[in-house]
C-alpha cells in the first residue's frame, strides 16, 4: 500500500533550510580553525609556565673543576668588574671601605620585599641579578625595586650554566630578561652575572669564552669578592662575619633573595649594614662603584648615616635609572618595551590559567573516576534486577517481569531518505518479526528508488508513505499519525532488527508509568577499525551508561536505531521536534518532563551501520554533540520543574552536561598534561598515571562487554582507541562548542550507507 501525504507541522520551507546549510557550511571550516587555535593558545600557555619553571629546555648541569690556563692570568688576578673595550679585557676592584651589596636568584614575592625594607630603613641601595623567568612572574616587585633607587643585572633567564650553552642559547638567555626587564619595569641593563659564578679567579677555559662573547655584546660582567655563603643558612652571625671583607677593602658582596628560605639572610642583613657602616663603609651600587673609580662620586650611593645622599640618588634615577648609581640602567622603548610587556602579560595569563586548569583537571579527574565507578555499581545493579532468573544463556521468562506480557500488535516507523543500499535488508529484518507488527515506511522525498524497493519486496504489512524532503523529524511525525496502534517502534532506514527485538523491546509498557524504551544498538560493520573503535563506544560509552540512566531514572536519549514509545505520549509533547538536530535527545527529555518514565531495554538488540570514514564519523557525531546542546538549552527550565517531571533538571541534566560537555571538552588537556609530563617532567610517573587510568577503563569496557556478552578481542583496540578516535570525539566537541557559541546552525545530514550490515545471525557471539 503507498500513501502521498505532504509534509506537514512546523517546519521551515526547504529554500529557508538550504539557506542555513549554505551559512553553516561557510562557518565550518573557521569553527574547526578557532577551536584549534584554542586548543594551541592552552598549549603554548603551558609550554610558557613550564618554561618559567625550568621544566622545559632545563640545563642542571655544573661545571666544575675545569683547567684556566687559556685564561690570562691579569684577568685571573683581577678585580671582580670584567669590561671589554674592543676586545680588550679590564678589569676592576671596587674602592676600599665601600661596599657594593648584590643579591642573586630572585625576584621572589616573599623575600625580595622584605629585602628593600630593609635596604630602604637603612638607606642602602644594592644591584639585583635577577632571573629573567623570575621577573616575568614578579614584575610588580622589580617596578618597586627599580623605583627605590635599586641596580638591576641580568643573572639570565633560565639560570644555566652559559659554558655548556650554544652561542644561540645564549643570546636568547640574554634578549629574554631584558624583555621581562623591559615589561616589569621598563629598563634595560648592561650589567650581568653569570649563574654559578663567583669569584674572578674561578674563570675557566669554558666559560672564558662565555664572557669575551658577552663582553663584546657591551656586557659588564660582575663577580664577587666575598660570599657570605648565606643560602648555607649558617646562622646569622656566620652571615654578617662571611660577608665582611679583609682590611677595610671594598667588596662586592653576595647574597640571595630567592632560592629557598632567606629569613637567616632578612636577619643579617640589617645587622651587617649598621656594623659596616659604623665601620665608615659607604654603600653603593655596581654602577656607583664604577663611578667612583671613574672619579665621579657624586650620587653613587647613599652615605653612611646620611640621608641625602640616598634621597640624591634616588631622585636622580627613578623608574629610567639616569642617576650614576644606576647608570647601566636604561630606559626601554620602542619594540622592546612592547615585546617586553606583551611577555609580561603572557607570563601573568600563565600564572593564572595553569594552576587553575590544574586543580580544574584534578577535580573532573576525580569526578571521572568517581563516574566510573558509578556506572559499574549501577550496571552490576541494572543487570543483576533485569536478568533475575532467566535461564543461562536463554531468553525465556523470569522471575522479573514489566507485567502482564505485551502481544498487540505495534507499528514501525522507519524514516527513509535514499536508503536505496540498506532499505530491503532493514524490512527483511523485521518481517522475520517474532511479534506482530505493521510497518510505516516514510519516504522523505528520496530520489533513488527507495520506496520502489519497498514496494518491491511485496511485503503484506508494509505501508509505504510518500512526503516532500521535510527532514527527519517531519518524516517520524509523519509516521506517528500514520501509525494504527498506540505503540510506535522508531528506527533508522539502516538498522537490522533482531527477530525478537521488537517483542522485547515493547515489553515494559505493560507498566503504564513507562512512557518510552531505548534499545540496544550494536554495531554492525565493526570489522573496520573505526568500526571496531565505534563497537566499544557503544557497548561501553552509550549502553554502561543508559544502565546507569534507567535506576537513576534520568534517561537522556532513546537512541534513533532503536526506540519504542506510546504514541499518545508522543503526541501529547507536540511530536518529534524540529527544534534540534538530536531529536532524539529532545523527545526524551520532553517525555521526562510530561511525567512520563523512559527506560532501557537491553535484551531488544538492533544491528546499525556506523559511519565508514572519518569524514563521515566528524559529520555524524558533530550534529549529535550540536544537537545535544540545543536540546539540552532548549529544556533548561527542566532545572526548576517540581516534581517527578522535574527528575531528569535535578539529576540527569547535571550528568549529562558534566560528563558529555564539560569533562569531554576538557579532556584534550588532560592529554596535553599527560603528554608534557612525559616529555618535559617525568616520563615514567606521567606514563604509569595514564596506564592506571587506562586499565580502569579497561575494566569498565571489559566489564560493559560481559553484560553486552560480547567478544573480548575487540579491547585489544581500546589503547589505539584512547590516543586517536578519542581525541577526534573530543575535537568534534569543541567544534560543536564553537558553534553554539557563536550563533551557527546545523541542518539534518545524511550519511553514506552501504548496506553491509545485514541478518546479524551468530554476530557478537
Amino acid at each position: 500500500m503507498t500513501t502521498t501525504t505532504p509534509a506537514r507541522g512546523r517546519r521551515r520551507a526547504p529554500s529557508r533550510m538550504e539557506r542555513a546549510a549554505g551559512r553553516a557550511a561557510a562557518f565550518q571550516k573557521p569553527r574547526v580553525i578557532l577551536a584549534l587555535l584554542l586548543l594551541l593558545a592552552l598549549t603554548s600557555v603551558m609550554l610558557l609556565d613550564g618554561y618559567l619553571r625550568s621544566e622545559i629546555g632545563n640545563d642542571a648541569r655544573v661545571r666544575d673543576g675545569a683547567a684556566y690556563d687559556k685564561v690570562p692570568s691579569r684577568i685571573l688576578d683581577g678585580g671582580p668588574l670584567l669590561t671589554f673595550d674592543h676586545g680588550t679585557a679590564t678589569t676592576q676592584s671596587v674602592p676600599d671601605r665601600t661596599i657594593v651589596l648584590t643579591f642573586d636568584d630572585g625576584p621572589t614575592a616573599t623575600w625580595t620585599p622584605q629585602v628593600l625594607k630593609v635596604l630602604e630603613e637603612n638607606d642602602v641601595d644594592a644591584t639585583f641579578f635577577m632571573v629573567g623567568s623570575m621577573i616575568s612572574r614578579y614584575p610588580g616587585v622589580v617596578k618597586s625595586l627599580v623605583k627605590q633607587g635599586n641596580e638591576v643585572g641580568i643573572h639570565t633567564f633560565t639560570h644555566v650554566d652559559l659554558s655548556y650553552q650554544s652561542a644561540a642559547r645564549l643570546q636568547r638567555e640574554l634578549k629574554q630578561t631584558q624583555l621581562a626587564l623591559a615589561g616589569a619595569a621598563g629598563v634595560t641593563t648592561t650589567l650581568f652575572r653569570a649563574p654559578y659564578s663567583s669569584e674572578i679567579d674561578a674563570v675557566d677555559n669554558y666559560s672564558w669564552p662565555v664572557y669575551q662573547e658577552i663582553g663584546d655584546l657591551g656586557y659588564t660582567s660582575v663577580f664577587v669578592d666575598t660570599d657570605s655563603d648565606d643560602w648555607k643558612k649558617p646562622g646569622v652571625s656566620k652571615i654578617v662575619r662571611w660577608a665582611t671583607p679583609k682590611k677595610n677593602k671594598g667588596a662586592i658582596v653576595l647574597m640571595h633573595d630567592a632560592g629557598g628560605d632567606r629569613s637567616q639572610t632578612i636577619s643579617a642583613l640589617g645587622t651587617y649594614i649598621k656594623k659596616m657602616k659604623a665601620k665608615g663603609y659607604t654603600f653603593t651600587t655596581v654602577s656607583g662603584a664604577q663611578a667612583m673609580l671613574n672619579g665621579n662620586r657624586s650620587g653613587v650611593g647613599r652615605q653612611s648615616g646620611s640621608a641625602g645622599a640616598g634621597a640624591s640618588a634616588s631622585a636622580g634615577a627613578g623608574i629610567g635609572g639616569t642617576g650614576a648609581a644606576q647608570a647601566a640602567q636604561h630606559q626601554a622603548a620602542g619594540a622592546t618595551l612592547y615585546e617586553g610587556r606583551a611577555l609580561v602579560y603572557a607570563v601573568a595569563v600563565a600564572e593564572w590559567v595553569v594552576p587553575a586548569l590544574s586543580w580544574f583537571l584534578l577535580v573532573v579527574g576525580i569526578a571521572v573516576m568517581g563516574r566510573f565507578g558509578m556506572m559499574l555499581v549501577l550496571a552490576r545493579r541494572h543487570h543483576r534486577q533485569r536478568n533475575r532468573g532467566r535461564g543461562k544463556g536463554g531468553r525465556g521468562g523470569g522471575r522479573f517481569s514489566w507485567g502482564p506480557a505485551v502481544t498487540r500488535p505495534v507499528s514501525v516507523i522507519v524514516p527513509a531518505y535514499n536508503e536505496k543500499e540498506c532499505i530491503a535488508n532493514t524490512l527483511r529484518s523485521l518481517a522475520k518479526s517474532t511479534h506482530p507488527i505493521e510497518i510505516v515506511v516514510v519516504d522523505d522525498g528520496s530520489d533513488d528508488n527507495t520506496s520502489e524497493i519497498a514496494e518491491s519486496l511485496g511485503m503484506p504489512n508494509v505501508r509505504v508513505v510518500r512526503q516532500e524532503n521535510a527532514g527527519k523529524p517531519a518524516a517520524l511525525n509523519n509516521g506517528v499519525r500514520n501509525a494504527r496502534h498506540d505503540i510506535v517502534v522508531m528506527m533508522d532506514g539502516d538498522t537490522v532488527f533482531e527477530p525478537d527485538a521488537v517483542h522485547q523491546l515493547v515489553q515494559p509498557f505493560a507498566d503504564p508509568e513507562i512512557g518510552a524504551v531505548a534499545g540496544n544498538a550494536k554495531v554492525g560493520n565493526r570489522t573496520t577499525l573505526i568500526g571496531a573503535w565505534q563497537h566499544i563506544e557503544y557497548v561501553m560509552g552509550f549502553n554502561l551508561d543508559r544502565r546507569m540512566y534507567d535506576l537513576l531514572r534520568c534517561m537522556p536519549t532513546i537512541p534513533g536505531a532503536i526506540g519504542a514509545f506510546r504514541r499518545d505520549a508522543v503526541l501529547g509533547v507536540g511530536g518529534m521536534s524540529e527544534d534540534t538536530l538530536a531529536e532524539d535527545t529532545d523527545i526524551t527529555i520532553a517525555l521526562h518532563r510530561a511525567g512520563w518514565r523512559v527506560v532501557y531495554q537491553e535484551h531488544a538488540r538492533a544491528w546499525t551501520e556506523a559511519p565508514g570514514s572519518l569524514r563521515q564519523l566528524w559529520s555524524q557525531r558533530y550534529r549529535w554533540s550540536y544537537g545535544t546542546m540545543q536540546a539540552l538549552w532548549k529544556h533548561r527550565k527542566s532545572l526548576t520543574d517540581k516534581g517527578p517531571s522535574g527528575r531528569f533538571g535535578r539529576v540527569g541534566m547535571p550528568l549529562v552536561v558534566l560528563f558529555q560537555i564539560v569533562t569531554p571538552v576538557f579532556a584534550p588537556l588532560i592529554d596535553v598534561f599527560t603528554g608534557y609530563s612525559m616529555i618535559f617532567v617525568d616520563f615514567r610517573a606521567a606514563l604509569l598515571a595514564w596506564l592506571a587510568v587506562l586499565a580502569v577503563q579497561l575494566v569498565c569496557a571489559a566489564y560493559a562487554f560481559r553484560l553486552d556478552r560480547e567478544k573480548y578481542r575487540y579491547l585489544a583496540m581500546l589503547p589505539l582507541q584512547q590516543l586517536a578516535y578519542r581525541q577526534m570525539m573530543y575535537l568534534v566537541l569543541i567544534h560543536s562548542c564553537v558553534t553554539a557559541l557563536t550563533g551557527g546552525r546545523l541542518r539534518w545530514q545524511k550519511l553514506k550507507r552501504t548496506g553491509e550490515v545485514g541478518t546479524p545471525a551468530g554476530a557478537g557471539r
